[in-house]
């Protein structure tokens, strides 16, 4: 028997104009997002993934240190709080990793807490976003680090 197939051929451009193909640009900023409850990680990537964003999560720093071995992120979002490591320890860790990281932390800790004030004295000082983070402040943030892709529309809160 001689089958014949018949594959319909369709041009790119009108791939990408159905909505079928995500994103032109091959490039996603990749983040690595760190927080011991695991909605407000999740739910935070769902939101970076809208952002047109690589998102990876990470329930404790521990698991973040070994993301970060394999997969070095662009930028480190994380609580200052964590069980176990705090997020300023493991800011200080991945930017030995990976230089190029850039990190910002959230914390519902006031700005003059031991923790925070002593990383300061040590010399770590990293961008620093009071918890409930809204996403229309984040996007401010990262604008002004430069790390806002431009891909998709962002959520507006």
């Amino acid at each position: 028997m001689n089958h014949q197939l018949k594959i319909e051929v369709v041009p790119l451009a009108e791939v990408v104009r159905a909505g079928i193909v995500a994103d032109a640009d091959p490039h996603r900023p990749v983040v690595l997002i760190v927080d011991d409850e695991e909605i407000v990680a999740d739910t935070r990537a769902a939101i970076f993934d809208s952002w047109g964003y690589a998102t990876m999560t990470a329930y404790t720093a521990e698991a973040a240190l070994e993301l970060v071995e394999v997969i070095p992120p662009e930028l480190l979002i994380s609580d200052v709080m964590l069980t176990g490591m705090n997020g300023i320890d493991l800011a200080v860790i991945v930017q030995r990793i990976a230089p190029d990281c850039k990190i910002l932390l959230f914390s519902g800790l006031p700005a003059n807490s031991e923790i925070i004030v002593s990383a300061r004295k040590a010399g770590h000082e990293f961008p620093l976003l009071e918890k409930p983070m809204r996403p229309a402040q984040l996007q401010i943030q990262l604008t002004e680090m430069n790390l806002m892709p431009n891909v998709r529309s962002a959520v507006a809160v």
